[in-house]
């Protein structure tokens, strides 16, 4: 089926994994994940706010601290998403105006911005975000699972001056 019928055996789709892999681990880059169990975060609240909502603002503040580290807060930094509905950014973006305004733990944000983008636009950075969400939900809700992607993604995660991860680049909740 175009445009992947190249990966028509399996030696042809391990080559092209291979090469995937290949370029993610050569890729200069720092992640910055939230992974929501949905299951859990009902069962432990009444009224739970929304998922979206809260990996929002878990990022967003990750985002600031890193930004923060490489005193980077002067310039615009643009945050960019991929348009899901006209509703949903609307909410969206309206969630980022509150985050930014102070509704978190770091106080007014002036020098972020939210950017949305078609995924007809074929975006570089949406399409290595899609890539790489996959792998890191599957770690943290399958832990047991053999999981190659996220062995060469968590090396790119940022971290404190310790290399710890948990909690700086990535947090999972609840």
């Amino acid at each position: 089926m175009p445009p992947y019928n190249f990966m028509d055996t399996k030696r042809n789709s391990h080559k092209f994994m291979q090469q995937l892999s290949d370029i993610v681990e050569e890729m200069p880059m720092k992640v910055i994940a939230t992974v929501i169990n949905k299951e859990k975060h009902k069962r432990k609240y009444v009224d739970p706010h929304n998922p979206y909502s809260i990996a929002l603002l878990f990022c967003m503040e990750r985002v600031i601290r890193f930004l923060k580290s490489k005193e980077q807060t002067q310039k615009l930094t643009h945050i960019v998403f991929e348009t899901r509905g006209k509703q949903e950014d609307k909410d969206l973006e309206l969630e980022f105006r509150r985050i930014c305004d102070g509704d978190n733990y770091v106080g007014e944000i002036n020098f972020l911005d939210i950017v949305f983008v078609d995924k007809k636009a074929n975006s570089t950075g949406l399409q290595i975000a899609d890539l790489i969400a996959r792998p890191i939900g599957l770690r943290v809700l399958r832990p047991e699972q053999n999981n190659r992607a996220y062995d060469i993604i968590k090396d790119k995660f940022y971290s404190d001056e310790n290399g710890n991860y948990m909690e700086v680049g990535l947090k999972i909740f609840p």
